[in-house]
């Protein structure tokens, strides 16, 4: 059985989650917003809803209609329909319970909402899962011993609330409005320096290094909202590489994935 794999959320984690299912021969899909949040756009397939089509390490997604789904499938893309409630589970033409494995990974770290239809296999990323009660697993997505560790019961760690590494390298708005930038994503940054603007208030680089992810400016701000990410190891190729982290999730992923498979044969 070779099933359709839906990923809900294409931001870094997800795509290093798609990016690896796709590689070892999955057929994969990305349910995102009309408007994705993702601020490590570079490396992201949910960029493709702005740009028509993202690729990343080689792999190609590309925003689709229903109708373009399937041909887009078979010609080894990674098909992005705007379908933030997996609405995509009710069209017994592009798939079926019993071949549909789910895969959420929004990150939003509050319970999530039931899918539409109940599926061969539910998979969480992070906190806000239970599994065997609102997904069948959940993958920890916390750094640490545990990172990318299949739950088949309970939680993963809860939400520390900070981000990894260096709190200082994650930039927020101080205010709802428009986002316009000044820096390209991989470009150095230097301590001080106006990396962007929100409504005229300057975000600076909180220190040297790399522009690692700036979200899009078409985005609608809100007041705290993460809108940018700077790396100090100054290296801007990293942009263009999926994260260790991710690679890691993506790895408890596909272990959950062949468990299942195994016990369908």
């Amino acid at each position: 059985m070779n099933p359709l794999i839906l990923i809900r959320g294409g931001g870094d984690l997800a795509s290093g989650v798609a990016l690896r299912l796709h590689r070892v021969g999955f057929q994969v899909a990305i349910l995102e917003l009309s408007a994705p949040l993702s601020v490590r756009r570079t490396v992201s397939f949910s960029e493709a809803v702005y740009e028509g089509a993202q690729t990343v390490e080689g792999v190609t997604s590309r925003l689709v209609s229903g109708d373009q789904f399937q041909v887009t499938l078979e010609a080894g893309e990674i098909p992005i329909l705007i379908d933030a409630n997996a609405n995509i589970l009710n069209n017994q033409f592009l798939t079926s319970p019993t071949s549909t494995f789910v895969i959420d990974a929004r990150l939003t770290k509050s319970q999530p909402e039931p899918l539409p239809v109940n599926v061969a296999l539910h998979i969480g990323l992070g906190p806000g899962f239970t599994a065997g009660e609102d997904c069948h697993a959940v993958i920890e997505t916390m750094r640490g011993h545990n990172l990318g560790r299949v739950y088949w019961e309970g939680q993963t760690a809860s939400d520390s609330r900070q981000p990894d590494g260096d709190k200082r390298r994650v930039l927020r708005s101080p205010m709802a409005g428009t986002l316009t930038p000044l820096k390209s994503i991989g470009e150095l940054c230097k301590e001080g320096e106006t990396i962007a603007t929100v409504n005229d208030t300057p975000i600076i680089a909180p220190f040297d290094g790399v522009l690692r992810g700036l979200i899009h400016p078409k985005v609608e701000i809100t007041e705290g909202m993460k809108i940018g990410d700077v790396d100090s190891r100054n290296d801007p190729n990293m942009v263009k590489f999926v994260s260790d982290k991710a690679l890691a999730i993506a790895g408890g992923v596909m272990e959950a994935v062949y468990v299942k498979l195994r016990e369908m044969e």
